[in-house]
């Protein structure tokens, strides 16, 4: 049985997973902001740019073929500490690969390590944030994942002043490293919930791979992780080639996108508590797709910004809320979220050479509208979201 814990326990708690999810935002999204800086460094076509954006896909599917069991055994308080530091040494790697001694192959073993370090994390603070959620007795989940927009928010800014700035990438990163290691260690100290119960059998996460709901929650997010996963990667390059911006101004595209997306997770708990998750998920899928729309087929590159703010608030809840959907059992939640978030993370394995292939062909921007092609038919799916217990 887990050990009681008080009141205080729980917002300490609270706080630390918030935490732990804002840093790893800023270390995954200052990556994501220097991907422009990166391709003109490394002098690379769209093409190769999606291989090497998949190295980081890969690192992150890989983490979480294992991420289950991991965070079984090691509670999520050491898996966190773990998946902190091996994100940092990933990001500083990448960092040299880019600017101190530039090699596409270099860029791409420390985006790999950032990758696993970053599937890692994400199974293990959201089994742990499901149970502050569950100890709070309401809905928070989206807000955890709102401090890592708030991350990516703040990742986004500085790496725009650093493009600006003419601020060398590999110190940039390096610094970011540091910061993102330390702080997370330091949060972790406050896990007190998820992994306090007796570790008697196994993780479950082979009986989890044989459970429908579990699998469609996982199909849908697969969905709406690449319609995240395509902005992170490819929306400041759209807005570089497509509406002749320079690096800087494409990193504060991103930038519209990551913080509009974290509105909608602050203030998205307001529409699932009172719509509940299916209909607040699928409004939100409507809005991602029009957005995708306006941000492709603008006339203007400040109206196309709009689509950008737009495709934002739409992306905000679906990935949440299905993390959410898949620990509504405790006894079950590492397991469930392991599954949920390997199939989910397929699409960050997928999208980067298959938006960059697209690429090539009608270019980038009009590649983006593989978005809402695979976003609507996700309608169907999102009935798999109402709450159950001890399913």
């Amino acid at each position: 049985m887990a050990v009681a814990v008080s009141r205080e326990q729980v917002r300490a708690a609270a706080a630390g997973v918030a935490v732990t999810f804002g840093l790893n935002g800023v270390g995954v999204a200052t990556w994501f902001a220097r991907v422009p800086t990166a391709r003109d460094a490394l002098g690379l076509t769209p093409a190769a740019l999606g291989l090497l954006l998949l190295s980081m896909s890969v690192g992150a599917f890989a983490a979480m073929l294992t991420a289950g069991e991991v965070t079984h055994r090691l509670r999520p308080k050491r898996a966190v500490a773990v998946a902190a530091v091996t994100v940092s040494v990933g990001l500083a790697v990448a960092g040299i690969g880019i600017g101190a001694f530039p090699s596409p192959v270099l860029t791409g073993i420390g985006i790999f390590t950032l990758g696993y370090g970053s599937g890692l994390c994400d199974v293990a603070m959201n089994v742990e944030a499901a149970e502050v959620e569950r100890a709070l007795a309401k809905t928070v989940m989206p807000r955890f994942h709102a401090m890592w927009s708030l991350g990516t928010v703040v990742a986004a800014g500085l790496a725009s002043f650093a493009a600006w700035a003419l601020l060398p990438v590999t110190a940039h990163l390096g610094v970011v490293a540091l910061v993102v290691a330390v702080g997370t260690l330091f949060a972790t100290r406050t896990y007190r919930l998820a992994g306090e119960a007796e570790h008697g059998g196994g993780s479950g996460v082979l009986a989890a791979w044989r459970e429908p709901r579990t699998l469609l929650i996982g199909l849908l997010v697969l969905v709406l992780a690449f319609t995240e996963g395509t902005a992170n990667d490819w929306v400041g390059v759209a807005f570089v080639d497509g509406y002749d911006l320079d690096p800087a101004l494409g990193a504060a595209v991103f930038g519209v996108f990551v913080t509009t997306m974290t509105f909608g997770r602050v203030f998205g708990t307001i529409a699932l508590d009172r719509w509940g998750r299916v209909p607040a998920v699928g409004l939100s899928i409507v809005l991602a797709a029009a957005g995708v729309a306006l941000a492709v087929f603008a006339s203007s590159p400040v109206l196309a910004v709009v689509g950008v703010g737009v495709w934002g608030l739409g992306t905000a809840l679906g990935f949440p809320v299905g993390m959410s959907a898949a620990a509504d059992d405790p006894e079950r939640a590492a397991a469930r979220v392991s599954v949920v978030a390997v199939i989910g993370y397929t699409a960050f394995l997928a999208g980067p050479p298959l938006v960059g292939f697209l690429g090539n062909e009608v270019g980038v921007l009009k590649a983006l509208l593989i978005v809402p092609v695979l976003l609507l038919p996700a309608l169907a799916l999102t009935p798999m979201l109402k709450p159950v217990k001890n399913s």
